[in-house]
């Protein structure tokens, strides 16, 4: 079950790879830090998305996404507050018990997060974490410390949201983003590889996709924490449809089951 928890988290973390796509990470004036503007028609306030969690035909979780339909206000500025959670079927519970729950208030205008809270519980093992970020002056305060972070940093929800607004069509096949975020007391340096597009099916529907490929980069080069796939949808919302996991056995996987409140048509779905 724990590598269950690991796939559908992909959901959220395998986001934070393309955090700084086509942008400078350059130090700017800090006067201008947090008046970044990023235009976005992928997601809006009241935006529910749904996941299934399992092996094969066997379901053993459930995942969801949703930006709640009322702003949060931060530093006086106008936040989308957005939830991840991941939990485990009451029936495996005896076998083994998630609940997992990631939260980000992230600003409207600029994408990028001011907080960011981690609740986990797997299950004996738990952590709570809470970090705020000070997109000025390049820091972040969390429950551990403080620490020095890049100009617009995310966290692994608030990248996930990012990265919707993104023309990842611009892309080649096979090309490598170099990103950055941060996560665990650290700024990470990942990246993202585009591998083209497929259809697929799942139980909300048959969609096509643009495929890509979380790595990580360890020791100067690009290297696979074992492989994860996503596939987007390939139009203006860019929702994750599914999410494969490679394990011993086969693959885990997480499946788009429903959706309410989206900004606009998914005209990536043909059925």
């Amino acid at each position: 079950m724990k590598t269950l928890t690991a796939a559908v988290t992909m959901l959220c973390a395998a986001a934070a790879f393309v955090v700084f796509g086509g942008s400078s990470q350059q130090q700017q004036p800090a006067e201008k830090e947090a008046n970044r503007y990023v235009p976005n028609e992928a997601f809006g306030f009241g935006e529910k998305l749904d996941y299934r969690v399992g092996y094969k035909f066997i379901t053993a979780g459930n995942a969801s996404f949703e930006v709640m339909p009322k702003p949060a206000t931060v530093n006086g500025r106008q936040c989308y507050d957005i939830r991840f959670e991941v939990r485990s079927l009451e029936s495996l519970e005896w076998l083994y018990k998630v609940r997992d729950r990631y939260r980000t208030v992230m600003d409207v205008n600029g994408i990028f997060p001011w907080e960011f809270e981690q609740s986990i519980r797997e299950g004996g093992y738990s952590r709570d974490v809470k970090a705020s970020f000070d997109q000025v002056n390049h820091v972040a305060k969390t429950t551990e410390g403080e620490y020095k972070i890049t100009p617009y940093i995310h966290d692994i929800v608030s990248a996930f949201y990012y990265i919707r607004t993104q023309d990842l069509r611009q892309y080649s096949n096979n090309s490598i983003i170099p990103l950055r975020n941060f996560f665990d007391r650290e700024s990470h340096d990942l990246g993202v590889k585009i591998l083209g597009k497929q259809t697929v099916e799942v139980a909300a529907g048959k969609f096509k996709c643009i495929v890509i490929e979380p790595l990580i980069k360890d020791g100067g080069l690009f290297k696979s924490d074992g492989r994860i796939l996503i596939w987007l949808s390939d139009d203006d919302r860019k929702i994750p449809v599914k999410v494969s996991s490679k394990i011993p056995i086969g693959t885990i996987d997480a499946e788009l089951t429903g959706y309410r409140g989206l900004r606009g048509d998914l005209r990536s779905k043909v059925e």
